[in-house]
């Protein structure tokens, strides 16, 4: 299993796996073509905060996540949010995504890491929790 940055070559593939993955009830709005196409793009800018990774077996892309940087004032230290964190279903429940966040956690040490979950989503809270992520007790809200 590579994890590794995001490719020009990447583009169509990446974003079939995210018209999947905003389809689906682990993420609450639907995205479109616009907003994927302008994802991608962050994440292949070299200028950009936003980070694409993709997560490749014998030369396959099987998924995909987009990370940033920011602060926690809340801990006083920088932390990594992680956007998006998507996995193709017959990859699923093999342990990919315990490995991501394992990388993340090396590649950013020290780092808080956070992320945002549906809490209908149960088989992601389970990672999460595994590898601890603890609920919060407040919302996330947006304009």
């Amino acid at each position: 299993m590579i994890f590794r940055k995001f490719k020009e070559t990447d583009k169509e593939t990446i974003k079939e796996m995210m018209k999947v993955f905003y389809a689906s009830p682990a993420v609450s709005t639907n995205g479109s073509n616009e907003i994927f196409e302008t994802d991608i793009a962050a994440c292949l800018d070299k200028n950009s905060i936003l980070e694409g990774f993709a997560f490749e077996e014998g030369g396959e892309i099987i998924g995909y996540s987009m990370t940033y940087k920011g602060f926690s004032t809340e801990v006083g230290k920088e932390c990594v949010w992680i956007e998006d964190l998507y996995i193709k279903e017959e990859w699923r429940h093999k342990g990919i995504g315990g490995k991501f966040l394992e990388y993340l956690k090396e590649t950013y040490k020290g780092l808080i890491l956070k992320l945002e979950v549906e809490t209908e989503n149960e088989a992601a809270l389970s990672v999460y929790k595994k590898h601890g992520f603890k609920l919060l007790p407040y919302h996330v809200m947006r304009t």
